[in-house]
């Protein structure tokens, strides 16, 4: 019974604390976790219902943390030398639009340039949209 109480009382504490951050906090918060390939707190920073879309045709690519996990898994284990860097943030009340410079993809000495919108709601990221070159 204590255990549930302990349990029920970081759950709640967490929740509260992401909910009182901005979204760009989220967002970079959620960024250094990708550049530590630290799947469980990158995971943490996103909605059960997390949605992730190709922009133009707005493709979804993957829906739902399980299927996103799973994408973000596969990556952080293919790729032990990924790091990502923001060359220009915009903020947009609960939107972050992030132009990124990616290395280390899959092993890939390649620099891969992309735009990613993320939309924050309730101190949980629940949409992400990806615009590649």
């Amino acid at each position: 019974m204590k255990y549930l109480f302990f349990h029920l009382f970081i759950n709640f504490t967490t929740m509260n604390f992401a909910q009182n951050l901005s979204s760009e906090q989220i967002v970079q918060s959620n960024l250094e976790a990708y550049n530590n390939r630290d799947l469980e707190t990158f995971m943490s920073w996103f909605s059960d219902d997390i949605a992730l879309y190709s922009f133009g045709e707005m493709k979804l690519l993957a829906s739902g943390k399980p299927a996103i996990e799973k994408l973000y898994k596969e990556l952080f284990e293919a790729s032990p030398k990924l790091h990502s860097t923001i060359l220009k943030r915009i903020v947009f009340e609960n939107k972050v639009i992030d132009h990124e410079s990616i290395v280390g993809r899959k092993g890939s000495s390649d620099v891969l340039e992309i735009v990613m919108i993320y939309e924050v709601k309730d101190g949980k990221i629940f949409k992400m949209t990806s615009i590649k070159k």
